[in-house]
Protein backbone atom coordinates (compact mmCIF):
# COMPACT_ATOMS: atom_id res chain seq x y z
CA UNK A 1 0.00 0.00 0.00
CA UNK A 2 1.60 3.55 -0.87
CA UNK A 3 2.83 5.42 2.39
CA UNK A 4 1.60 9.12 0.57
CA UNK A 5 -0.72 8.79 3.54
CA UNK A 6 1.86 8.18 6.43
CA UNK A 7 3.76 10.78 5.37
CA UNK A 8 0.60 13.60 4.91
CA UNK A 9 -0.68 12.65 8.01
CA UNK A 10 3.19 13.52 9.78
CA UNK A 11 3.33 16.38 7.98
CA UNK A 12 -0.77 17.37 9.13
CA UNK A 13 0.14 16.45 12.66
CA UNK A 14 2.99 18.92 12.64
CA UNK A 15 1.98 21.87 10.73
CA UNK A 16 -0.79 22.18 13.92
CA UNK A 17 1.28 24.38 16.28
CA UNK A 18 0.22 22.40 19.75
CA UNK A 19 3.42 23.83 21.50
CA UNK A 20 2.64 23.05 25.61
CA UNK A 21 3.58 25.81 27.93
CA UNK A 22 2.75 24.69 30.87
CA UNK A 23 -0.35 26.21 32.60
CA UNK A 24 -1.35 28.46 29.73
CA UNK A 25 -3.79 27.45 26.99
CA UNK A 26 -1.87 25.41 24.15
CA UNK A 27 -2.36 26.59 21.27
CA UNK A 28 -3.56 24.09 19.32
CA UNK A 29 -4.01 21.19 21.21
CA UNK A 30 -8.21 21.12 20.11
CA UNK A 31 -7.45 21.91 16.57
CA UNK A 32 -5.49 18.49 16.77
CA UNK A 33 -7.32 16.59 18.76
CA UNK A 34 -10.46 17.57 16.14
CA UNK A 35 -8.12 16.39 12.96
CA UNK A 36 -7.64 12.80 14.84
CA UNK A 37 -11.51 12.96 15.15
CA UNK A 38 -12.66 13.55 12.02
CA UNK A 39 -9.45 10.87 10.52
CA UNK A 40 -11.48 8.19 12.95
CA UNK A 41 -14.64 9.24 12.33
CA UNK A 42 -14.15 8.91 8.52
CA UNK A 43 -12.59 5.10 9.26
CA UNK A 44 -15.82 4.52 10.55
CA UNK A 45 -15.37 4.79 14.64
CA UNK A 46 -17.27 6.95 17.08
CA UNK A 47 -14.45 8.96 18.57
CA UNK A 48 -15.25 11.21 21.79
CA UNK A 49 -13.58 14.46 22.59
CA UNK A 50 -13.43 15.42 26.24
CA UNK A 51 -12.07 18.70 27.42
CA UNK A 52 -9.89 18.85 30.67
CA UNK A 53 -10.30 22.95 30.65
CA UNK A 54 -11.05 24.84 27.54
CA UNK A 55 -8.81 24.02 24.36
CA UNK A 56 -7.00 21.33 26.16
CA UNK A 57 -8.75 18.27 25.18
CA UNK A 58 -8.26 14.38 23.94
CA UNK A 59 -9.96 11.77 21.71
CA UNK A 60 -10.85 8.16 22.47
CA UNK A 61 -12.29 5.52 20.12
CA UNK A 62 -13.07 2.06 20.93
CA UNK A 63 -12.25 -0.22 18.04
CA UNK A 64 -13.75 -3.47 18.34
CA UNK A 65 -11.63 -6.60 17.68
CA UNK A 66 -12.31 -10.10 16.51
CA UNK A 67 -12.11 -11.50 20.50
CA UNK A 68 -14.19 -9.47 22.49
CA UNK A 69 -14.18 -11.38 25.62
CA UNK A 70 -10.45 -10.02 26.41
CA UNK A 71 -9.29 -6.97 27.85
CA UNK A 72 -8.42 -4.34 25.48
CA UNK A 73 -5.26 -2.96 24.45
CA UNK A 74 -5.05 0.81 24.43
CA UNK A 75 -3.17 2.45 21.77
CA UNK A 76 -2.51 6.13 22.98
CA UNK A 77 -0.28 9.01 22.24
CA UNK A 78 -0.28 12.55 23.14
CA UNK A 79 -0.83 15.68 20.37
CA UNK A 80 0.74 18.02 21.91
CA UNK A 81 4.84 19.11 21.92
CA UNK A 82 7.48 21.22 23.45
CA UNK A 83 7.54 24.83 21.90
CA UNK A 84 10.22 25.50 19.34
CA UNK A 85 11.69 28.71 18.05
CA UNK A 86 12.14 29.12 14.22
CA UNK A 87 15.16 31.17 14.73
CA UNK A 88 17.17 28.43 16.35
CA UNK A 89 15.90 25.55 13.50
CA UNK A 90 17.63 25.14 10.18
CA UNK A 91 14.13 24.50 8.04
CA UNK A 92 10.67 25.83 10.19
CA UNK A 93 9.84 24.18 13.01
CA UNK A 94 6.28 23.82 12.39
CA UNK A 95 6.58 23.49 8.05
CA UNK A 96 7.34 19.83 8.38
CA UNK A 97 9.48 19.98 5.39
CA UNK A 98 11.43 16.89 4.00
CA UNK A 99 15.25 16.93 3.71
CA UNK A 100 17.11 13.97 3.43
CA UNK A 101 14.47 11.74 3.20
CA UNK A 102 13.71 12.60 6.76
CA UNK A 103 10.73 14.75 7.86
CA UNK A 104 11.67 17.64 9.75
CA UNK A 105 9.66 19.59 12.41
CA UNK A 106 8.32 19.96 15.94
CA UNK A 107 6.82 16.55 16.98
CA UNK A 108 8.37 14.67 14.67
CA UNK A 109 9.99 12.29 17.13
CA UNK A 110 7.86 13.30 20.14
CA UNK A 111 5.61 12.14 19.02
CA UNK A 112 3.84 13.38 16.02
CA UNK A 113 5.17 10.62 13.74
CA UNK A 114 4.64 8.10 16.05
CA UNK A 115 0.88 9.18 16.20
CA UNK A 116 0.81 9.21 12.53
CA UNK A 117 1.82 5.64 12.20
CA UNK A 118 -0.53 4.42 14.38
CA UNK A 119 -3.13 5.98 12.86
CA UNK A 120 -1.76 4.73 9.10
CA UNK A 121 -2.00 1.48 10.76
CA UNK A 122 -5.52 1.59 11.73
CA UNK A 123 -6.28 2.53 8.35
CA UNK A 124 -4.73 0.16 6.61
CA UNK A 125 -6.04 -2.71 8.56
CA UNK A 126 -9.74 -1.54 8.01
CA UNK A 127 -9.43 -0.42 4.41
CA UNK A 128 -9.11 -4.01 3.93
CA UNK A 129 -11.93 -4.88 6.02
CA UNK A 130 -9.47 -6.69 8.47
CA UNK A 131 -10.22 -6.25 12.67
CA UNK A 132 -7.48 -6.06 15.35
CA UNK A 133 -6.99 -9.35 17.25
CA UNK A 134 -8.78 -7.99 20.41
CA UNK A 135 -11.03 -4.65 20.89
CA UNK A 136 -8.74 -1.19 20.99
CA UNK A 137 -9.46 1.99 23.09
CA UNK A 138 -7.10 3.86 20.79
CA UNK A 139 -6.51 7.57 22.55
CA UNK A 140 -4.76 10.64 21.99
CA UNK A 141 -4.21 12.99 25.25
CA UNK A 142 -3.16 16.72 25.53
CA UNK A 143 -0.47 17.94 28.30
CA UNK A 144 1.65 15.08 28.08
CA UNK A 145 4.31 17.38 28.03
CA UNK A 146 3.47 19.29 31.58
CA UNK A 147 2.66 15.94 33.57
CA UNK A 148 -0.46 15.23 31.70
CA UNK A 149 -3.00 17.19 34.30
CA UNK A 150 -4.93 18.40 31.35
CA UNK A 151 -4.89 14.75 30.00
CA UNK A 152 -4.26 11.34 30.57
CA UNK A 153 -4.07 12.12 34.35
CA UNK A 154 -7.46 13.81 33.80
CA UNK A 155 -9.09 11.20 31.90
CA UNK A 156 -7.74 8.39 34.75
CA UNK A 157 -9.58 10.27 37.22
CA UNK A 158 -12.26 11.84 35.16
CA UNK A 159 -12.94 9.21 33.15
CA UNK A 160 -11.80 5.97 33.49
CA UNK A 161 -15.01 4.23 31.84
CA UNK A 162 -13.01 5.47 27.86
CA UNK A 163 -10.68 2.59 28.76
CA UNK A 164 -12.96 -0.06 29.01
CA UNK A 165 -11.39 -2.48 31.47
CA UNK A 166 -8.22 -2.39 29.46
CA UNK A 167 -5.32 -4.26 30.77
CA UNK A 168 -2.25 -3.25 28.69
CA UNK A 169 -0.87 -0.32 26.42
CA UNK A 170 1.43 1.12 23.90
CA UNK A 171 3.16 4.50 23.62
CA UNK A 172 5.77 5.98 22.60
CA UNK A 173 10.04 5.78 23.46
CA UNK A 174 10.46 2.21 22.48
CA UNK A 175 10.63 -0.23 20.14
CA UNK A 176 13.03 1.74 18.08
CA UNK A 177 16.62 -0.11 17.01
CA UNK A 178 19.99 0.46 17.88
CA UNK A 179 23.34 -1.82 16.82
CA UNK A 180 24.76 -3.69 20.02
CA UNK A 181 27.78 -5.67 18.59
CA UNK A 182 26.92 -5.33 15.06
CA UNK A 183 23.70 -6.48 15.20
CA UNK A 184 19.70 -4.45 15.14
CA UNK A 185 18.52 -4.61 18.27
CA UNK A 186 15.04 -3.20 19.49
CA UNK A 187 14.61 -1.76 23.08
CA UNK A 188 11.42 -2.44 24.26
CA UNK A 189 10.44 -0.09 26.85
CA UNK A 190 9.18 -2.24 29.83
CA UNK A 191 10.15 0.31 32.73
CA UNK A 192 9.68 4.39 33.82
CA UNK A 193 11.52 5.80 36.58
CA UNK A 194 9.79 7.91 38.55
CA UNK A 195 9.24 11.94 38.44
CA UNK A 196 9.32 14.27 41.07
CA UNK A 197 9.48 18.22 40.25
CA UNK A 198 10.39 19.86 43.44
CA UNK A 199 10.44 24.15 44.37
CA UNK A 200 13.17 24.51 46.62
CA UNK A 201 12.15 27.53 48.89
CA UNK A 202 15.17 29.02 50.54
CA UNK A 203 14.33 31.66 53.62
CA UNK A 204 16.42 34.56 55.42
CA UNK A 205 16.28 38.15 56.41
CA UNK A 206 15.42 41.14 53.84
CA UNK A 207 18.28 43.69 54.07
CA UNK A 208 20.51 45.55 52.38
CA UNK A 209 22.69 45.02 49.81
CA UNK A 210 25.66 46.49 51.33
CA UNK A 211 25.40 45.25 55.02
CA UNK A 212 26.90 41.79 56.56
CA UNK A 213 24.30 39.03 56.23
CA UNK A 214 24.26 35.60 58.22
CA UNK A 215 20.82 34.48 56.79
CA UNK A 216 20.36 35.42 53.16
CA UNK A 217 17.36 33.50 51.63
CA UNK A 218 19.91 33.76 47.89
CA UNK A 219 22.49 32.08 49.94
CA UNK A 220 21.19 28.99 51.20
CA UNK A 221 19.26 28.28 47.98
CA UNK A 222 22.35 28.53 46.17
CA UNK A 223 24.22 26.66 48.30
CA UNK A 224 21.60 23.90 48.25
CA UNK A 225 21.45 23.94 44.53
CA UNK A 226 24.81 23.40 44.32
CA UNK A 227 24.80 20.15 46.96
CA UNK A 228 21.59 18.82 45.06
CA UNK A 229 23.20 19.25 41.45
CA UNK A 230 26.38 17.55 42.25
CA UNK A 231 25.36 14.91 44.40
CA UNK A 232 26.76 11.53 42.98
CA UNK A 233 23.98 9.23 43.14
CA UNK A 234 25.31 5.41 43.55
CA UNK A 235 24.98 2.66 40.62
CA UNK A 236 21.58 0.98 41.08
CA UNK A 237 20.15 -1.29 38.87
CA UNK A 238 16.76 -2.98 39.21
CA UNK A 239 15.72 -6.14 37.40
CA UNK A 240 14.52 -4.24 34.04
CA UNK A 241 17.81 -2.91 33.63
CA UNK A 242 20.30 -5.74 34.75
CA UNK A 243 17.90 -7.76 31.83
CA UNK A 244 18.77 -5.05 29.33
CA UNK A 245 23.35 -5.49 30.43
CA UNK A 246 22.75 -8.66 30.68
CA UNK A 247 21.43 -9.39 26.91
CA UNK A 248 24.00 -6.23 25.98
CA UNK A 249 27.28 -7.69 27.34
CA UNK A 250 26.23 -10.91 25.49
CA UNK A 251 25.83 -9.14 22.08
CA UNK A 252 29.00 -7.26 23.00
CA UNK A 253 30.92 -10.40 24.09
CA UNK A 254 31.53 -9.45 27.75
CA UNK A 255 30.79 -11.25 30.89
CA UNK A 256 28.18 -9.48 32.90
CA UNK A 257 29.44 -8.06 36.27
CA UNK A 258 28.20 -5.36 38.59
CA UNK A 259 30.80 -3.80 39.08
CA UNK A 260 30.85 -0.31 38.23
CA UNK A 261 34.05 -0.70 35.61
CA UNK A 262 32.07 -4.04 33.40
CA UNK A 263 28.63 -2.09 33.44
CA UNK A 264 30.20 1.09 32.24
CA UNK A 265 31.93 -0.42 29.58
CA UNK A 266 28.58 -1.90 28.55
CA UNK A 267 26.70 0.98 28.57
CA UNK A 268 29.19 2.51 26.39
CA UNK A 269 29.01 -0.26 24.03
CA UNK A 270 24.95 0.75 23.68
CA UNK A 271 26.59 4.01 21.25
CA UNK A 272 23.22 6.29 20.90
CA UNK A 273 21.67 5.47 23.66
CA UNK A 274 24.64 5.25 26.41
CA UNK A 275 23.26 8.64 28.07
CA UNK A 276 19.72 7.54 28.03
CA UNK A 277 20.99 3.98 29.67
CA UNK A 278 23.11 5.32 32.07
CA UNK A 279 20.39 7.53 33.57
CA UNK A 280 18.47 4.52 34.25
CA UNK A 281 21.36 3.12 36.24
CA UNK A 282 20.78 5.36 39.44
CA UNK A 283 18.13 8.17 40.89
CA UNK A 284 18.95 11.81 39.26
CA UNK A 285 18.47 15.30 40.91
CA UNK A 286 19.60 18.27 38.56
CA UNK A 287 18.70 21.55 39.25
CA UNK A 288 16.26 23.73 36.42
CA UNK A 289 15.41 27.50 37.09
CA UNK A 290 15.94 30.24 39.81
CA UNK A 291 14.58 33.13 41.29
CA UNK A 292 14.98 35.53 43.62
CA UNK A 293 14.94 39.20 44.36
CA UNK A 294 13.74 42.32 42.50
CA UNK A 295 17.21 44.72 43.11
CA UNK A 296 21.04 44.21 43.41
CA UNK A 297 21.31 46.31 46.47
CA UNK A 298 18.25 44.71 48.00
CA UNK A 299 18.42 41.00 50.33
CA UNK A 300 14.91 39.18 49.54
CA UNK A 301 13.78 37.04 52.30
CA UNK A 302 12.70 34.32 50.03
CA UNK A 303 14.31 32.55 46.59
CA UNK A 304 13.12 29.60 44.88
CA UNK A 305 14.61 26.85 42.93
CA UNK A 306 13.57 23.94 40.88
CA UNK A 307 14.59 20.27 40.63
CA UNK A 308 13.80 17.85 38.34
CA UNK A 309 14.45 14.55 40.11
CA UNK A 310 13.89 11.62 38.74
CA UNK A 311 13.56 8.31 40.84
CA UNK A 312 14.06 4.39 40.35
CA UNK A 313 10.78 2.18 41.40
CA UNK A 314 10.87 1.84 44.81
CA UNK A 315 12.34 4.73 46.11
CA UNK A 316 10.17 8.02 46.09
CA UNK A 317 10.29 8.71 49.47
CA UNK A 318 14.78 7.42 50.22
CA UNK A 319 15.19 9.92 47.09
CA UNK A 320 13.43 12.80 49.13
CA UNK A 321 14.62 12.48 52.04
CA UNK A 322 18.40 12.03 50.86
CA UNK A 323 17.38 15.40 49.19
CA UNK A 324 16.07 17.35 52.02
CA UNK A 325 19.58 16.27 54.15
CA UNK A 326 21.14 17.89 50.87
CA UNK A 327 18.91 20.88 50.82
CA UNK A 328 19.77 22.31 54.61
CA UNK A 329 17.44 23.74 57.76
CA UNK A 330 17.03 26.63 55.97
CA UNK A 331 15.29 25.72 52.20
CA UNK A 332 11.90 23.83 52.39
CA UNK A 333 11.58 21.66 49.99
CA UNK A 334 7.71 21.19 47.89
CA UNK A 335 6.43 18.55 45.42
CA UNK A 336 4.47 20.25 42.63
CA UNK A 337 4.37 17.25 40.12
CA UNK A 338 4.41 13.52 41.09
CA UNK A 339 4.75 10.62 39.10
CA UNK A 340 5.30 6.86 40.28
CA UNK A 341 8.05 5.21 38.89
CA UNK A 342 6.04 1.89 37.25
CA UNK A 343 7.79 -1.54 35.71
CA UNK A 344 5.92 -4.25 33.37
CA UNK A 345 7.08 -7.99 32.67
CA UNK A 346 8.91 -8.19 29.64
CA UNK A 347 8.07 -12.23 29.21
CA UNK A 348 4.34 -11.79 28.90
CA UNK A 349 2.62 -12.75 25.58
CA UNK A 350 2.02 -9.06 24.36
CA UNK A 351 5.63 -8.51 24.09
CA UNK A 352 6.09 -11.54 22.62
CA UNK A 353 3.60 -10.45 19.66
CA UNK A 354 5.81 -7.26 19.84
CA UNK A 355 8.86 -9.16 18.77
CA UNK A 356 6.90 -11.31 16.54
CA UNK A 357 5.66 -8.27 14.62
CA UNK A 358 9.61 -6.92 14.90
CA UNK A 359 10.53 -10.43 13.01
CA UNK A 360 7.83 -9.75 9.92
CA UNK A 361 9.94 -6.69 9.05
CA UNK A 362 13.40 -7.78 10.43
CA UNK A 363 13.56 -11.52 10.80
CA UNK A 364 17.15 -11.40 12.41
CA UNK A 365 15.61 -8.88 15.36
CA UNK A 366 16.63 -8.98 18.96
CA UNK A 367 14.48 -7.22 21.64
CA UNK A 368 15.77 -6.54 25.10
CA UNK A 369 13.92 -4.47 27.68
CA UNK A 370 14.91 -1.18 28.83
CA UNK A 371 14.07 1.01 31.42
CA UNK A 372 13.25 4.84 30.28
CA UNK A 373 14.69 8.05 31.85
CA UNK A 374 11.63 10.16 31.94
CA UNK A 375 8.19 9.44 31.59
CA UNK A 376 5.01 8.92 29.28
CA UNK A 377 1.41 8.67 30.02
CA UNK A 378 1.68 5.31 30.93
CA UNK A 379 2.31 6.08 34.36
CA UNK A 380 -1.37 7.70 34.50
CA UNK A 381 -2.61 4.48 33.35
CA UNK A 382 -0.74 2.14 35.28
CA UNK A 383 -3.49 3.65 38.33
CA UNK A 384 -5.86 2.09 36.77
CA UNK A 385 -4.33 -1.43 36.51
CA UNK A 386 -3.41 -0.97 32.95
CA UNK A 387 0.42 -1.85 31.93
CA UNK A 388 2.03 0.14 29.53
CA UNK A 389 5.01 -1.14 27.17
CA UNK A 390 6.73 1.70 24.85
CA UNK A 391 6.39 0.48 21.39
CA UNK A 392 7.05 2.89 18.56
CA UNK A 393 8.87 0.09 15.92
CA UNK A 394 11.09 2.07 14.17
CA UNK A 395 13.92 0.35 12.28
CA UNK A 396 16.74 3.05 12.17
CA UNK A 397 19.50 4.05 10.11
CA UNK A 398 23.21 3.29 11.46
CA UNK A 399 24.37 6.17 13.04
CA UNK A 400 21.63 8.15 13.70
CA UNK A 401 21.69 9.53 17.27
CA UNK A 402 17.65 9.03 17.60
CA UNK A 403 17.90 9.63 21.28
CA UNK A 404 19.47 13.22 21.11
CA UNK A 405 16.24 14.36 18.81
CA UNK A 406 13.53 14.16 21.74
CA UNK A 407 13.03 17.79 22.09
CA UNK A 408 15.66 19.49 20.20
CA UNK A 409 16.73 21.81 17.76
CA UNK A 410 15.88 20.15 14.24
CA UNK A 411 14.24 17.30 15.33
CA UNK A 412 12.98 14.90 12.52
CA UNK A 413 12.66 11.59 11.49
CA UNK A 414 13.74 8.96 8.70
CA UNK A 415 10.40 7.99 6.60
CA UNK A 416 11.94 4.81 5.92
CA UNK A 417 11.61 4.02 9.64
CA UNK A 418 8.33 5.46 9.61
CA UNK A 419 7.40 3.34 6.83
CA UNK A 420 8.73 0.08 8.43
CA UNK A 421 7.29 0.91 11.70
CA UNK A 422 3.42 1.43 10.12
CA UNK A 423 4.00 -1.98 8.72
CA UNK A 424 4.87 -3.59 11.77
CA UNK A 425 2.34 -2.11 14.01
CA UNK A 426 -0.33 -3.39 11.17
CA UNK A 427 1.25 -6.86 12.37
CA UNK A 428 1.03 -6.16 15.85
CA UNK A 429 -2.41 -5.01 16.40
CA UNK A 430 -3.41 -8.12 14.19
CA UNK A 431 -2.00 -10.42 16.71
CA UNK A 432 -2.35 -8.62 19.82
Amino acid sequence: MSDDSLIQLTQDLIRIDTSNYGDAPGPGERVATEYVATFLSDLGLEPTIREAEPGRTTVTALWEGRDRTRPPLVLHGHLDVVPAFPEEWTYPPFAAEIHDEMIWGRGAVDMKGIAAMYLEAVKRIIATGGKPARDIVIAFFADEEHGGRRGASWMVDNHPEDFRGATEAISEVGGFSVSVGGRRTYLIQTAEKGISWLRLVGTGVQGHGSLVHHDNAVAHLAGAMSRIGSHAWPLDITPTSEALLRGAAELLGLEYEPTDERIAEIVAGLGPVSRMIEASLRNTSNPTMLDAGYKTNVIPDVATGYIDTRYLPGQQEQVLRELEQLAGSHVKIEQYIEQPAVEAPFDTPVVHKMIAALRTADPEAIALPYMMMGGTDNKHLARIGINGYGFAPLMLPDGLDFSSLFHAIDERIPISSLRVGADVVVEFLLDC
